[in-house]
């Protein structure tokens, strides 16, 4: 099983939807890449994903150009505001979703409302990638090993 997750800057959204994903079954290929890709990850994301004891500091931000000539079981956008537009993908997919979330790269505010709007998105991409997984990729079945808790 192949899974691309598609985002603008490929510094956030995508990468905690990659490093859930990933965590959700080793034997699956996660990539994430970004129209626009920002070169490195945002610390804000990183710090979040490290909170449930996922490491996604070692990912790269990579342009989609990379992945254009590789097959895909799914291509999966993320991006979620109104004044985002969507990347789109023009290699061989199976099947294409879009699962938007918000942007917590561009809360304002305190530094404490700012952490708490990367947690608010991580636990909301969290949720609902484990639901694509159990549903599409698992064809409903919960993994048996599964108890909801990141390692």
């Amino acid at each position: 099983m192949k899974v691309l997750i598609l985002c603008t800057g490929n510094s956030c959204r995508s990468q905690m939807a990659h490093g859930f994903l990933q965590s959700f079954d080793k034997d699956m290929i996660v990539r994430s890449a970004g129209t626009a890709a920002a070169g490195k990850l945002n610390a804000g994301a990183v710090k979040a994903m490290q909170e449930v004891g996922i490491d996604i500091s070692h990912h790269t931000s990579d342009p989609v150009e990379m992945y254009l000539k590789e097959e895909w079981d799914y291509v999966i956008t993320v991006c979620g505001g109104a004044n985002e537009s969507c990347p789109m993908f023009t290699g061989k997919v199976n099947k294409r979703l879009h699962i938007g979330f918000d942007d917590p790269s561009h809360a304002t505010g305190t530094p404490e409302f700012i952490e708490s709007e990367f947690r608010r998105v991580r636990d909301e991409i969290k949720d609902r990638f484990y639901d694509f997984y159990v549903k599409d990729i698992k064809g409903g079945l919960t993994p048996e090993c599964y108890c909801g808790n990141q390692n």
